[in-house]
């Protein structure tokens, strides 16, 4: 995790870039326009950063530090640290290390980019882009990548290579070689000959998908297990996390890509991965408020008499911020600003989806229910700060800093006064997880009489507090009887 990045990564750690192929002017482009609305500038930067360190039509570079990184970059090691993954999670960079005694060497090997049939026909890199610049602009960029397609209705006459060499002269030349020759034609061991197109290939973890529960529900005599190849769990793996597809969902969505001959059709498999998610959402294309918290970011909560507390945190960590502000306001799908908000503050400060829904749950509780812009950007700038990147962790950062951010709150309502009424900023109504050890602490902490909680607050608190978790219980149990 890109907080702990020191401990991966230090500035006198030396790297040498490779590339896996000659990379060409056309990927400078494909780079340029598709993949950099995906990664933004500073990624992209790095990308050609160590591409410019090789020479021309060369595989490898000469030995640097990453302080000369640094220096070339204009940014910090932290920043290079967390770009670069963002190249090795879409395939443009592949990472290896060879630990010293006191310190590292690093290998980057640069991948060439998808080439533009296959990024736009890729199922998840073309929805990201769609849905990152717009209708206009990507059917623009699929205009620029594209060219008219000619049929030549003609007769081929090309001659092949048999019709044209005489095979006696090479019957001569094959008599000619001996042990020397041989030895001349083959490359040396500690050599690689340079090529091209070898591209990148977005790659998603086992772990982001639960294959056991998806094949264990499977019927063969519907869905035959040798039709579950390699490239079709691939397919499988992306459409999941790409539309948010539950291992369960994810049986009917296959059963219906299935061809008279038994085999999965991967075309009517995105498309009926769409269908799902349309069916679902409407016609909105998936961005990244249908994410999920990461596995390896989640809590490893497994006792069977779980508190309060507990509950709420898995809850926080297995739902989208789209599901949970559907399942907050009691089955009514959020407003196009709503989401506009909290997928700019994905964006903007990369927080995780689990993290997200924490800061949905106390924003709406101490905001009468309402996503305000400018309160939910200034907590989230300052979880960026504090690298926070998981439920408990959110949690915590919240129950210590909730005066501060009453104030914040405050001062917004006093910004945003008009001559309309406004509902008053509720004080100190705060979620379950926060309103903890509140007697304990007031008795360490000299209070004001500002801060006190009177008798008719601590009732609209618990008011409030049932009624919003009285809204998502019935929703869900609504969902289930139907």
């Amino acid at each position: 995790m890109d907080q702990h990045h020191w401990k991966e990564i230090l500035a006198i750690d030396r790297y040498k870039v490779k590339s896996n192929s000659v990379l060409n002017d056309l990927d400078r482009k494909i780079l340029t326009l598709l993949y950099q609305p995906l990664i933004g500038s500073k990624c992209f930067s790095l990308y050609m950063t160590l591409w410019g360190e090789l020479e021309q039509s060369r595989i490898w570079s000469g030995e640097k530090t990453h302080h000369t990184l640094m220096t070339i970059m204009q940014s910090n090691l932290r920043d290079i640290y967390h770009e670069r993954i963002k190249l090795e999670g879409l395939g443009l960079l592949k990472t290896y290390v060879n630990e010293l005694d006191d310190s590292k060497r690093y290998i980057y090997e640069l991948h060439a980019p998808l080439k533009p049939n296959e990024f736009f026909q890729d199922g998840v890199l073309n929805v990201y882009l769609y849905n990152r610049v717009g209708k206009n602009t990507f059917l623009h960029l699929k205009n620029f990548f594209s060219d008219d397609r000619i049929e030549l209705e003609m007769d081929e006459i090309t001659k092949s290579f048999d019709e044209v060499f005489d095979s006696g002269q090479s019957a001569g030349m094959i008599a000619k070689i001996n042990n020397e020759t041989m030895e001349d034609l083959t490359l040396q061991l500690d050599k690689e000959y340079m090529q091209t197109g070898n591209h990148a290939s977005m790659e998603v973890s086992d772990d982001a998908f639960d294959f056991d529960l998806f094949l264990s529900g499977l019927s063969t005599a519907i869905i035959p297990s040798k039709s579950i190849t390699a490239a079709v769990k691939d397919v499988i793996k992306k459409l999941s996390y790409l539309y948010g597809i539950s291992a369960i969902d994810m049986k009917n969505v296959v059963m219906n890509s299935i061809d008279q001959n038994d085999h999965i059709d991967l075309e009517l498999l995105r498309r009926s991965a769409r269908d799902w998610y349309q069916f679902q959402y409407g016609d909105e294309l998936p961005g990244l408020v249908d994410k999920y918290q990461p596995l390896p970011l989640r809590s490893e909560i497994k006792s069977k008499n779980l508190s309060k507390e507990e509950e709420l945190i898995l809850q926080l960590e297995s739902i989208s911020p789209r599901k949970f502000l559907i399942d907050v306001s009691g089955g009514v799908a959020p407003t196009a600003s709503d989401l506009k908000i909290i997928e700019d503050v994905m964006i903007n400060q990369k927080l995780h989806p689990g993290v997200i829904n924490v800061l949905i749950y106390y924003v709406m509780l101490k905001t009468d229910m309402k996503l305000t812009k400018g309160y939910v950007e200034k907590i989230a700038s300052h979880w960026k700060r504090k690298e926070i990147m998981t439920v408990k962790a959110a949690m915590e950062l919240a129950k210590n800093e909730h005066r501060q951010y009453q104030q914040w709150a405050e001062e917004n309502a006093t910004k945003k006064k008009t001559n309309y009424k406004k509902a008053p900023v509720r004080k100190e109504l705060l979620p379950s997880w926060l309103d903890q050890d509140q007697e304990n602490s007031t008795k360490k902490v000299e209070t004001t009489k500002a801060d006190e909680k009177t008798d008719l607050e601590r009732e609209q608190f618990e008011r409030e507090k049932k009624r919003l978790f009285d809204r998502i219980k019935n929703y869900k149990d609504n969902k289930t009887k139907d």
